[in-house]
């Protein structure tokens, strides 16, 4: 949006500012070549651009590239340096990502990276593949990259609705806003077709399917227009960019804008629907302008709520509505701002003023016509239409109170006051100098009470000063023509002054009530930003709503298809029927009701829709003492701006909460998956080896040797006791997200629950070697040696899985201070560096070689979860002297113990 209030002769200070920022940054730059669909050429272009680069001396690197088996791609990569792509694991299969990190040690000038709404591969750094780039850029490496239109997230839902496919990789606005050129590579519809068809897109098969959904010529045309659209904005802001940084007063006609005037005119709502119109004819963006002048503290309060309701119908047209506070003409500012935004087509209405009015006050019409330059100017004559929607005109509002009888009592007193001064200075001042304490006297009613008192004041001293100063005195006649000279002027002074201190105290009074209510409003923002809750955001928008406009307030938000009270200030609980009944009808057809608006005028309050983009998303109902209006207009404006941002908080926070439940069903989705792979592998796995050993006594019993019965039953104990740990740690970890497990805390010695938890998994640990390490002085904890020994089960059976047989198990005990640390050490591989923290997720784990044996992914969970129920922390990292895992537990020290006290 223009700056307002700026000398368009002079450059803008934002603009010079980005401009300095261009000029100075380290940062890289990023080129996006975007193109309407796949197969239009943006990697071939990139390519040869890059290798044009390349011929130039430049630095280029291909950091990755889909050449996607097109040779002519394939063709243009020779001669470029190809980092090599970087492996990840997953689920079994092996996944090839850019190297973000060898990119960035190898550091070179430009870096070709395909592809920038890809989504990395899990385990990568970053997610999605423009974050690589946003790294790359920040470390000062320019970047070419390709995107295609449907890729652009604002455009997700009308790319959806074009091709009937949803795109899923998106790429944020900001990303393409940031970047420092785009250019479009575009193909015409046929061409590309002909592409598809010729296999150079995708193979046959693929390309006869795409043929039939996404690649039809209407959906290709429609998504060319978008890429161009897209690109022409970007111009055309850097267009406004570069004007207001050279100070060129505009326009240029490199698109069009649209401009329609507003004033307190009742004809000014059909010129918002006119310029509307011009501007869909344009398909060009249009905003409604309020030059609030001198005269706009004149202005009564039916004629400030219809200019607030007529920028209200612009926006819900789907303008810019904005105010710009002007001087003393109006065409003037008018223009200021047109040339500013580059304006070309500006939309006012016919004048209907009198000749009297015109000559006084000049035309702004006539005024913008002969100063307009080559902007067109649309004299539209309009209609007197009600501005005023449905939803706003049903409600009655009161009149704001004029000056009442004791200001110009005061008015007269205070000219009383002037007179005196002056007869009683008149003998050290003359006769000529009384006026001055006249005229002051006017000036302090002025600026005191305003217009009406000081022209009161204006009459009551003319005729003073004829009475008591002009000969002959105390009498109405003036004898010498030149008093009369002296008595006009003294008139027309004091008029002429009462009116400009009179209006410099409207403008002061505007300006501090504006400032004062611009205050609380932006602390009004700030308290709903800090509100995490719905809760909150309802109690601050009822408590705000009654403290500004001294009335009760009471908020409802739809439960299913009703509307329920959910707050209010003071707290109310209860409605009656009628003011329910009111409430409901407001929610369901969007329009006032209640007190003093035209639908169920019985009910004690009134009761007004609370409405943002997405529709009606509550009611708020007011009600104070006494009969009649509750709200003056410029009360009504204040409810509307209080209510459209508690309006906006609540759907800030109902979407937060939707994000959540809809995180919260993905996990618990993926949890589901994971359990139920679990049942059906995992579990089935020691159930098939009981079920094949049982079968084979059963049915060879006879024929079998006595040692391979033994074998046999020893299987079948040692398959049971395996699953019956999977099922343990099942119901372990079913009562942690219950928050069942209360520890049963008692002093406990740590060795003897180590020695505990060696003696039952000796089996599980047999193929290693088990070294235990425990200080002789360590002191009792306060444990549950139920959970502790399954935490140290657990942990100790991790280690078995990981390590290869014949490596050593370590248990290592050691008092720190006020804390115990209990730490298992393998032999294995360790932990990946992106595995430390996620080890403890549930169902997760680590891939390494076949030999691991199957796990539900539960037992380090259930460890994190037992040691902090009992008020200690379990952490995972590698150890520092050689391969391996090292898991440690830290348990504090209660106060009452000392060392070497053993648990009775």
């Amino acid at each position: 949006m223009p700056e307002t209030g700026r000398d368009p002769n002079r450059p803008s200070p934002d603009a010079l500012l980005e401009a300095a920022r261009r000029e100075e940054r380290t940062r890289g730059r990023l080129k996006v070549f975007l193109g309407a669909a796949p197969g239009v050429g943006k990697t071939y272009e990139m390519l040869t651009i890059g290798r044009a680069r390349l011929k130039a001396g430049a630095d280029v690197v291909v950091g990755v590239v889909e050449t996607h088996g097109r040779a002519e791609t394939q063709a243009l990569l020779d001669g470029f340096e190809v980092i090599p792509r970087r492996a990840v694991p997953y689920h079994g299969t092996v996944l090839e990502e850019m190297d973000l990190d060898a990119l960035l040690a190898r550091r070179p000038q430009i870096a070709l990276v395909d592809e920038l709404a890809h989504t990395n591969a899990p385990g990568s750094r970053h997610p999605k593949r423009y974050q690589d780039v946003e790294e790359l850029l920040d470390a000062g490496i320019d970047v070419l990259t390709t995107l295609n239109i449907q890729h652009v997230e604002s455009l997700n839902d009308v790319v959806a609705s074009i091709t009937r496919i949803r795109v899923r990789e998106t790429v944020p606005d900001g990303v393409l806003d940031r970047a420092d050129d785009i250019e479009v590579v575009d193909l015409n519809p046929d061409d590309l077709i002909e592409r598809l068809r010729a296999g150079k897109v995708y193979v046959p098969t693929n390309a006869e399917r795409a043929l039939k959904h996404y690649f039809s010529r209407g959906n290709l045309t429609a998504l060319r227009e978008l890429a161009l659209r897209r690109t022409a904005d970007r111009v055309d802001d850097e267009l406004l960019s570069h004007m207001r940084a050279n100070a060129i007063p505009g326009p240029w006609a490199a698109g069009e804008r649209v401009l329609v005037c507003v004033s307190e005119d009742p004809r000014s709502a059909g010129l918002v629907r006119y310029a509307k119109r011009l501007a869909d004819r344009l398909h060009a963006p249009w905003t409604a302008l309020v030059v609030e002048g001198p005269r706009a503290a004149s202005l009564t309060e039916a004629e400030r709520d219809r200019v607030a309701e007529t920028l209200r119908l612009a926006d819900r047209l789907g303008g810019d509505a904005v105010t710009l506070p002007g001087g003393r003409r109006i065409a003037d500012d008018i223009l200021a701002y047109a040339q500013s935004a580059n304006v070309n087509h500006i939309v006012v209405g016919k004048a209907a003023r009198s000749k009297w009015f015109e000559f006084v006050n000049g035309s702004v019409v006539h005024d913008l016509v002969r100063r307009s330059g080559n902007i067109s100017v649309h004299v539209v004559p309009g209609e007197a239409v009600p501005v005023a929607s449905p939803q706003t005109r049903a409600v009655a509002t009161a009149a704001t109170p004029s000056a009442d009888l004791r200001s110009y009592l005061l008015a007269l007193g205070a000219t009383g006051l002037g007179l005196a001064l002056a007869l009683l200075l008149q003998p050290h001042a003359g006769v000529e100098n009384a006026d001055l304490f006249l005229l002051t006297a006017i000036v302090g009613v002025a600026v005191r009470f305003g217009l009406g008192p000081s022209l009161l004041a204006v009459v009551a001293a003319s005729l003073a000063y004829n009475f008591f100063f002009l000969p002959p005195v105390y009498t109405l006649t003036i004898a010498d023509p030149t008093n009369v000279a002296a008595f006009v002027l003294f008139s027309v002074v004091a008029v002429v002054v009462s009116n400009l201190a009179a209006r410099a105290r409207l403008t002061a009074v505007v300006s501090q009530a504006r400032a004062k209510s611009s205050e609380r409003l932006f602390g009004f923002s700030r308290k709903l930003a800090a509100c995490a809750s719905l809760d909150d955001v309802l109690w601050a928008t009822s408590a705000q709503v009654a403290a500004m406009l001294k009335v009760r307030v009471v908020l409802l938000l739809p439960d299913g298809k009703v509307v329920t009270v959910r707050a209010g200030y003071p707290p109310e609980d209860m409605l009656d029927e009628a003011d329910l009944a009111a409430a409901q009808w407001a929610f369901d057809n969007e329009r006032p009701a209640g007190r003093g608006a035209d639908t169920l005028p019985g009910a004690k309050r009134l009761f007004l829709p609370m409405r943002t983009g997405r529709g009606t998303i509550g009611v708020i109902g007011l009600d104070a003492d006494g009969t009649g209006p509750m709200l003056t207009p410029e009360g009504r404006r204040l409810l509307d701006a209080l209510a459209d941002m508690g309006a906006l908080a609540i759907e800030r926070v109902r979407l937060v909460e939707d994000l959540d439940r809809a995180e919260r069903a993905a996990e618990t989705d993926r949890l589901a998956r994971a359990l139920l792979t679990s049942i059906s592998h995992d579990l089935r796995t020691p159930l098939a080896s009981v079920l094949g050993s049982a079968s084979t006594l059963r049915d060879l019993d006879a024929a079998l040797p006595a040692e391979s019965k033994a074998e046999l039953l020893a299987t079948i104990i040692e398959e049971s006791e395996r699953l019956n740990r999977f099922i343990v740690n099942l119901l372990d970890m079913t009562r942690l997200e219950a928050g069942a497990v209360t520890p049963n805390l008692a002093p406990q010695d740590v060795a003897e629950t180590v020695d505990t938890a060696l003696r039952r998994t000796q089996k599980i640990l047999a193929d290693h070697r088990v070294a235990v390490e425990i200080d002789p002085d360590l002191p009792t904890l306060d444990l549950d040696p139920v959970l502790f020994e399954q935490v140290l089960v657990n942990l100790l059976d991790n280690a078995a899985k990981y390590a290869p047989e014949g490596s050593t198990v370590t248990v290592r005990a050691r008092h720190d201070g006020r804390t115990v640390r209990i730490e298992v050490l393998d032999e294995g591989f360790g932990l990946p560096d992106g595995d430390v923290e996620r080890v403890f997720d549930k169902f997760y784990r680590v891939r390494k070689s076949d030999h691991v044996r199957a796990g539900t992914g539960l037992g380090l969970a259930i460890s994190r979860g037992f040691v902090e129920a009992m008020g200690g922390t379990v952490t995972a990292g590698n150890r520092r002297d050689r391969l391996g895992a090292a898991f440690t537990v830290t348990l504090p020290v209660p106060a009452r113990t000392k060392p070497r006290e053993i648990a009775a």
